[in-house]
């Protein structure tokens, strides 16, 4: 007696993109597939016939229709998102199946809950950037996108491998396994960016200045101070090394210059001369470019930031 037949995925044949090879990586984890072969079955191939018979189509075959699972986007009438954008395949699969992909990369951690809002968020910043590209919208990828790491895998024209299948379906599983990486990394960055969110709001709402936002350890905190309009201008905390340090906000969401960089008068100094400069007996260095500080004590950095809030960053020590 043989058992059920493994479920059969198929895509299109020849050069892939980050398009195809995202949308197989998405599906991978949301469904708990394994490698090509163990569980599954994987085609590469433009025969009607094929397509026909898979279980799963992304990227050819002419059709949307998430029931029967289908996501291709180049016929006429292919979905777009609401403000137009047009989807592609990654686009449309994640659209279905990202957060049960998302779910599957957390459970390990407990934090499944935070799954839908880590796919919104893949969705927002990774997979509308695979919309754009594949369709042709918006920038060009550069060269260090992962988009161009993904082409790049493509055997190159000039190349025996270039023209066979077997050689090209076995570039399209390495660069299906790059962008897996890529989603379970990216998973647990977003994940770890909205659990210190949580953190860093807790900690402005009991901060005695809202300018100065004092934190238990390192953690990103910038976007969130930018996303929820919070008035810092430096976060305290403390690092391995023993120190504390005080970092900056930075301007724009994502910038480097400093919404109140430290005093003039502190810029590259370090030990003695800074605790001369700045009056506070336990510093360590502030940058010559003036975006971070450090102390060897907490309420040596919290006196670092007031004192810098209270010279406004002039050259005056």
């Amino acid at each position: 007696m043989t058992g059920p037949r493994p479920p059969l995925l198929a895509t299109h044949s020849g050069t892939f993109h980050l398009d195809d090879a995202f949308a197989y990586a998405a599906l991978r984890l949301a469904l708990g597939l394994r490698a090509a072969g163990e569980d599954h079955v994987l085609v590469r191939t433009r025969d009607e016939a094929a397509i026909a018979r898979a279980d799963l189509v992304w990227d050819v075959g002419a059709a949307y229709d998430p029931a029967a699972g289908r996501f291709d986007h180049h016929q006429r009438g292919a979905p777009l998102r609401e403000d137009g954008l047009p989807w592609s395949a990654a686009g449309l699969v994640w659209r279905h199946h990202g957060e049960a992909a998302v779910r599957a990369v957390l459970a390990p951690s407990g934090a499944g809950g935070l799954a839908a809002a880590v796919a919104a968020a893949i969705d927002r910043e990774v997979v509308r950037r695979v919309d754009e590209i594949d369709n042709g919208v918006g920038a060009p990828g550069s060269a260090l996108e992962l988009s161009a790491l993904v082409e790049d895998l493509n055997p190159a024209w000039d190349s025996p491998a270039a023209g066979n299948a077997a050689a090209e379906d076995a570039a399209f599983l390495r660069a299906a396994d790059l962008a897996e990486a890529f989603l379970r990394r990216r998973i647990e960055a977003v994940r770890a960016r909205l659990a210190a969110a949580a953190e860093i709001l807790a900690a402005h709402a009991r901060a005695a200045d809202p300018r100065v936002l004092e934190l238990g350890r390192k953690m990103p905190w910038q976007a969130a101070v930018h996303a929820h309009r919070l008035p810092t201008l430096y976060a305290v905390y403390p690092v391995p090394d023993g120190n504390w340090m005080v970092d900056t906000a930075p301007a724009e969401p994502g910038g480097f210059e400093p919404r109140l960089p430290l005093p003039e008068a502190w810029a590259g100094l370090r030990n003695r001369a800074l605790a001369d400069a700045c009056g506070v007996a336990d510093a360590v260095f502030v940058h010559p470019r003036r975006f971070v500080g450090a102390a060897r004590s907490r309420e040596g950095a919290l006196e670092m930031a007031r004192h810098s809030i209270g010279t406004g960053g002039s050259s005056a020590s």
